[in-house]
């Protein structure tokens, strides 16, 4: 099973640009997309039913902000949206899918911008950290993929000293993945198979992603302890570009009916 994350610029333009023609030339279960910038009705229907794919899109009530889809080759058992906290709910920031063993999730972390504080931001990430807390008393497996808006370790930063007192590379941020990778024990799934410098997903623009120059690895998959046996493969997707965020693909050696 072959999983794909990728936070674009806006829905609607990444596939006017060819996003779903380039996800029809890969070997890809299921798509995991992050700010759509745009309510599902109002989209486009070549958006709204792309071919080979089931989609499900969960909106912020916020026109033009924030949002997430998941595309899947099969038809998920269910689907779930939010994390049960209104204040994250309205700004549409997880749509999760469900499948006979295992579930994946499509989430968008707040930046601080016109909608969130930094102190906000901090807040998502506790409320985010109890809701894996919940998880992990379920029967199944998970796996979260996403635009986590920070970085855990200086080899996930390129000028990482520089960057220390920077939103996304705080201490306490740090602390916080510590805390998710340690005490509540999700894995981050793309270092199980890919342990290479310059490993990275985000750049201040889009000039600097070709020569790798100040770049930042935000985008992550992370899942149970008991799928990190079956990562097999891990590896970033530079190009085609829909935005300053590049594509995540990490494979897992299950069956989607599992």
């Amino acid at each position: 099973m072959r999983i794909l994350n990728l936070h674009v610029d806006g829905l609607e333009q990444a596939v006017k640009n060819g996003l779903y023609t380039w996800l029809n030339t890969l070997e890809v279960d299921v798509v995991a997309i992050q700010n759509l910038k745009a309510k599902e009705y109002q989209l486009s229907d070549a958006v709204v039913y792309p071919d080979g794919f089931n989609a499900y899109f969960f909106d912020a009530e916020a026109d033009h902000y924030s949002g997430v889809a998941i595309l899947t080759r099969d038809m998920p058992k269910a689907i779930m949206t939010g994390i049960a906290d209104p204040k994250w709910d309205l700004q549409g920031r997880l749509i999760q899918a469900d499948f006979e063993r295992y579930s994946v999730a499509s989430v968008l972390f707040p930046g601080v911008d016109e909608h969130n504080t930094l102190e906000d931001k901090l807040a998502f990430q506790k409320a985010f950290a109890d809701h894996l807390e919940k998880t992990r008393r379920k029967r199944r497996e998970f796996i979260f993929c996403g635009n986590f808006e920070a970085a855990h370790k200086t080899v996930d930063v390129q000028n990482w000293e520089d960057e220390q007192e920077t939103p996304g590379f705080l201490p306490g941020e740090r602390a916080w993945f510590d805390k998710i990778t340690g005490p509540i024990g999700f894995t981050d799934a793309f270092r199980e198979a890919n342990f290479g410098e310059n490993q990275f997903t985000w750049w201040p623009d889009t000039e600097s992603a070709r020569r790798d120059q100040n770049g930042w690895r935000k985008d992550l998959q992370i899942c149970t302890p008991g799928l990190r046996q079956y990562v097999v493969e891990a590896r970033i997707e530079k190009v085609p570009q829909f935005g300053l965020h590049a594509a995540v693909m990490i494979e897992y050696e299950l069956d989607e009916d599992e």
